[in-house]
């Protein structure tokens, strides 16, 4: 696929970390943890990112190389690793306190705990190009009105969907409410035809219903107030599980989805990309993780927001997504930081061209050819509220712990207020 999607599970829980004390804005740091001085006198950086696949593993060095050009005082070492090997290296370097330079994150809740460890450098006064980008790709690493990471990407989960099934099954336009999705489940069904992929095995696509149906019927800043009550048996979140139950018995899913993965052969994507469903619930790099397991649905493959639920609290244009983004350590050299305003704002048209990431910087949406990238785009333009990826955004052990028991509700093991009390049960845990 294009790149990586997120990764769904996360860092073990820190504790115990040693906090280090020097400025971004002090002298290129050295100490005794990062980077140090080159012998030859350069300003060497550490540099981790999870660019193994394309479009990243050719556009990151040539974008690193492009800058040490321009500044020849400043040596770049990078180290590439794929999403569970970061983890598990970040994991052993974050316990030591000893953290790279400029380190891949996703925002929420690991980097939460990485900060009150005391190990991420606070950009919010040195970051003064942070206007030029969309307040929604910030989102994921702002804490109490402070910025902690500069993202490079950013995207959003909604429904995609085959345009030439809806039309054998003589649906003329996409969903716009709940109910209608569940007619249209129906109408698909009628038909012969697979309303929706899901990979049950791997559970993260799973939570993105039950992540979107809390913020249609409870509204966005339940979810954030839960959170911090860590209580969510409120009666919104019952009924958001209700709906999804609602869907779950109309056996919308293809044949052995509980044993299917994601982008695995014959798993979610496949059966999406080989046009044997009708629907899938994803984030922006389905159509690429499509192409890849299985064929490209092309001018047939659209896009369309999560419903909204009649008499809920949400609204159409709040969104959940999440994207990547760089943090730097504590104490990291000043140059760090011009390095990602080069990489992010100096060339943003060439990670869009790139087809593998949506736009952070304002307005580069425009340079967006394809039909379904703009979509999305533009969809997060006009966000009036976004909400990172529930396992994301929340301690690992109440991110795993949702998306385990919505699992269990969807392999109808768990009732919906089960799910409730179990998530409850694990953020009073924390």
């Amino acid at each position: 696929m294009a790149s990586s999607p997120p990764s769904r599970r996360s860092f073990l829980a820190l504790s115990g970390l040693t906090a280090l004390s020097v400025s971004l804005t002090a002298a290129c740091g050295g100490g005794a943890s990062g980077s140090a001085p080159a012998a030859d006198g350069k300003v060497a950086l550490t540099w981790w990112n999870i660019a193994t696949t394309e479009p990243g593993r050719s556009l990151f060095p040539q974008l690193s190389s492009a800058f040490t050009a321009a500044h020849p005082n400043i040596a770049i070492k990078t180290t590439s690793l794929e999403n569970e090997a970061f983890k598990s290296k970040m994991t052993a370097v974050t316990s030591s306190g000893r953290l790279p330079d400029v380190f891949q994150t996703w925002g929420g809740g690991v980097l939460r705990q990485q900060v009150d460890a005391g190990l991420v450098e606070d950009l919010t006064d040195a970051f003064g190009w942070s206007s030029d980008l969309t307040p929604v790709s910030l989102q994921p690493y702002r804490f109490e009105g402070r910025t902690y990471a500069v993202p490079y990407d950013i995207g959003m989960v909604g429904f995609w969907y085959n345009k030439k099934l809806f039309a054998r099954a003589g649906i003329t336009a996409p969903p716009a409410t709940w109910a209608e999705l569940l007619e249209d489940v129906g109408k698909l069904k009628a038909a012969g035809v697979t309303p929706i992929a899901l990979a049950g095995k791997e559970k993260w696509p799973g939570h993105f219903y039950w992540a979107y149906l809390a913020m249609r019927v409870a509204g966005l800043p339940a979810l954030g107030q839960a959170a911090a009550a860590k209580d969510f048996t409120g009666e919104g979140f019952v009924r958001a599980g209700s709906h999804l139950k609602e869907l779950v018995d109309l056996q919308p899913f293809q044949p052995g989805f509980l044993g299917a993965g994601y982008a695995a052969p014959g798993g979610q994507a496949a059966t999406m990309g080989n046009g044997k469903a009708a629907m899938e619930l994803m984030g922006q790099w389905a159509p690429s993780v499509q192409k890849d397991a299985g064929t490209d649905l092309g001018a047939d493959l659209g896009f369309f927001p999560f419903p909204t639920v009649d008499g809920g609290a949400g609204r159409v244009t709040e969104v959940l997504g999440g994207g990547g983004g760089f943090a730097l350590r504590k104490g990291a050299p000043k140059e760090a930081l011009d390095f990602l305003r080069f990489f992010v704002l100096e060339n943003q048209t060439r990670l869009v061209a790139s087809n593998g990431y949506l736009p952070v910087v304002k307005g580069a949406e425009s340079g967006l050819a394809d039909t379904n990238r703009r979509a999305v785009a533009d969809s997060l333009v006009g966000a009036t509220g976004f909400q990172l990826f529930l396992d994301q955004a929340y301690p690992p052990a109440v991110g795993q712990e949702v998306n385990d028991s919505v699992a269990d509700l969807i392999a109808g093991k768990k009732t919906p207020q089960q799910v409730t009390t179990s998530i409850t049960e694990a953020a009073k845990g924390v």
